[in-house]
């Protein structure tokens, strides 16, 4: 019986984000070549000056209010000119509103910034323009493309989850990002696998869970165990003690170690949830990880679900093709496609069962022991 739900629906989308991609070819086919270029070349302008606009967090100020650029500055200890001249560039790029000279309002792209929005991807857009990020890309991506290590870690000396345990605020900020990920990618890996073939969720490198509870949300028979670093556990467990939300009370944590041995599964009514995890990892690494998890599940009978982007076998999009050079830049790891996969889990010991496909950027590959 199939895991997959919502299978019109999911059809409908990946047509949809197949005209998206068409759309967004077009500049390259109207614009002139070498003033598309210069475009490219100075995109850091938008991204640095989206930085700053969350940096100061004008966005979560503004709310549902309209306000002058001037009384924003004064607000934040800002200069009001250099302020609105920011917020004027943003509003050409579609990011805020100018409803007045130099008056500005939240539009549907900026409330994404709002600390208060279900949406809000602000910590995602911190990550990436963070010093640490943006040192390995503007300063050590040449010296990677062309030695083949991660730019990263030629940038800091440590891969990054090894900085991440030495940089308590740069971890937190990680965590923060990796939970507005449901934001970005929509709720699709809730939605569009049966879930409720299952009693109880391991979420692995679940961070704050924020995965597993909408998923618990979704099912109120469902428990799930978050499985993280021993700093992430206990960041998770203080957070959440400050607010209570829905399913909280069916979350549990566990400090664990992938590569080191995961909780047994009790029954067949197990999954082992892996998001966004396994791309983080080299080949090697991969099936080191895939083989600890085929060792937790034992005779069980559980599951594991790996939700990831799986790329065509050529010809990726640009999102696909922008998440891969993530990847390069900042560790070890890749993205894959179905071929790829397919290797690594044979490899790791277990077997693709399914693919099933959701109204977001990525799919679950379920696996079973065989």
């Amino acid at each position: 019986m199939s895991f997959q739900m919502h299978a019109g629906a999911v059809g409908r989308f990946a047509r949809a984000m197949k005209f998206g991609a068409w759309l967004q070819a077009i500049p390259n086919k109207l614009t002139p070549a070498p003033f598309r270029l210069v475009q490219m070349g100075s995109a850091y302008w938008q991204s640095r000056a989206l930085f700053v606009a969350a940096r100061l967090d004008v966005a979560t100020l503004l709310g549902g209010d309209c306000l002058p650029a001037a009384e924003l500055a004064g607000r934040l200890g800002a200069d009001a000119d250099a302020l609105g001249r920011l917020l004027r560039f943003l509003a050409a790029m579609g990011v805020f509103e100018e409803t007045a000279p130099r008056v500005f309002r939240n539009n549907r792209l900026s409330r994404c910034l709002d600390r208060h929005d279900p949406q809000c991807v602000r910590a995602m857009i911190l990550l990436h323009n963070s010093e640490p990020m943006s040192r390995a890309w503007f300063e050590q991506l040449e010296a990677g493309v062309r030695g083949g290590t991660p730019p990263f870690e030629l940038g800091h000396g440590d891969d990054l989850f090894a900085y991440l345990d030495r940089h308590g605020d740069f971890d937190q900020l990680f965590s923060e990002a990796m939970d507005s990920v449901e934001a970005l990618a929509g709720d699709g890996f809730a939605t569009d696998m049966d879930w409720g073939r299952f009693k109880r969720v391991i979420d692995v490198g679940g961070s704050r869970g924020s995965k597993a509870l909408a998923i618990l949300r979704r099912h109120p028979g469902l428990t799930a165990l978050v499985v993280d670093r021993p700093q992430v556990v206990a960041e998770a467990q203080r957070y959440w003690a400050g607010q209570p939300a829905e399913g909280v009370d069916r979350l549990l944590f566990e400090a664990a170690d992938l590569f080191e041995g995961l909780p047994a599964a009790m029954g067949p009514q197990d999954v082992y949830l892996l998001s966004a995890v396994l791309h983080g990892f080299d080949d090697a690494q991969c099936v080191r990880a895939l083989q600890q998890v085929r060792r937790a599940i034992g005779g069980s009978g559980a599951r594991a679900a790996v939700l990831e982007m799986v790329l065509p076998e050529s010809g990726a999009d640009l999102a696909g093709a922008s998440f891969d050079m993530q990847m390069f830049v900042g560790c070890r790891g890749r993205e894959r496609s179905l071929s790829e996969w397919k290797a690594l889990v044979h490899a790791g010991g277990l077997v693709l069962e399914e693919c099933v496909r959701l109204r977001s950027l990525g799919s679950i590959l379920v696996l079973g022991a065989g």
